[in-house]
């Protein structure tokens, strides 16, 4: 059974591989066709729903662990969720742009580096102290929790939900429904 980092981890590449999909354009300003810039949008809601998906699991299981179990965790969490609650302005500013919109592109380029630092952050500064911290057990039931509240939780980024994990947990499977009947009803993510 695949442990909280083989979840995790397997989250962080899939968005990497957008992430350099977006990078490497074609882009508005550098001539993009019409069919380029819709893939481009598709490619931009795919990342948007699999970032809100994975932040919002993390905010109800991951860093309440992260606080729990590691010694410094706070500051850990802490730090992280800034970059996420960054992060969700951004995507949130960025659902709402055509591709053509010079603000697409700049969103993008803003999200890139930044979706970047904070998978290493989160890799190299708070997972190592906790795989030390949790056993096989831990990180398995941790990863299990994570698997299954990621089918239900939100598809588009709430900037202004609060991170509190109990607070999540209990809203998060409703406004997990109204976003992908929002998503059903306007087709968003279907490309």
């Amino acid at each position: 059974m695949p442990d909280v980092f083989d979840i995790l981890g397997a989250d962080h590449r899939e968005v990497e591989q957008m992430l350099t999909e977006l990078d490497r354009g074609p882009t508005a300003a550098s001539g993009a066709t019409e069919a380029q810039l819709q893939a481009r949008k598709a490619l931009a809601e795919k990342l948007i729903i699999e970032s809100s998906k994975h932040e919002a699991v993390e905010e109800q299981y991951f860093w309440p662990a992260v606080r729990s179990r590691v010694a410094n965790g706070d500051p850990l969490a802490d730090h992280a969720i800034t970059q996420e609650d960054e992060a969700k302005e951004v995507l949130a500013r960025l659902d709402k742009l055509a591709p053509a919109d010079g603000e697409f592109d700049e969103l993008v380029a803003k999200f890139i580096p930044a979706a970047r630092e904070h998978i290493g952050y989160e890799e190299q500064t708070v997972w190592p102290p906790l795989r030390t911290a949790l056993s096989a057990a831990e990180a398995e039931e941790l990863g299990s929790k994570i698997a299954d509240a990621k089918s239900t939780a939100p598809t588009r980024p709430h900037p202004n939900a609060p991170a509190n994990p109990g607070i999540l947990r209990a809203a998060g499977p409703a406004v997990g429904a109204a976003d992908k009947l929002r998503d059903t009803l306007t087709g968003r993510g279907d490309n």
